[in-house]
């Protein structure tokens, strides 16, 4: 039994028409949560790497900003940038 050189195109083409039907940018909401709490968790490494990259505050004083910059983001804030002095 062969398939014959057309069909096999076409049915190649039916796949690919099929596969570019489904919208590459569809995210149910728990993948924007999913992506809410990476982006959350980046910022308050970022927010304690830069802490302790100043030399000037403790490692536990660099972990209150981490926690505090999370604490901001889960309660309503932004997660684009760290609350101005949290340690305080």
């Amino acid at each position: 039994m062969r398939i014959s050189l057309g069909k096999a195109v076409a049915a190649f083409g039916a796949v690919v028409m099929l596969l570019s039907a489904v919208p590459a940018s569809a995210q149910t909401q728990g993948m924007e949560r999913r992506n809410e709490r990476r982006n959350m968790r980046q910022g308050a490494r970022a927010t304690k790497q830069a802490c302790k990259a100043g030399d000037e505050k403790t490692r536990a004083e660099c972990r209150q900003m981490k926690h505090s910059y999370k604490h901001h983001a889960r309660h309503g804030g932004t997660t684009s940038e760290p609350p101005t002095n949290p340690a305080q």
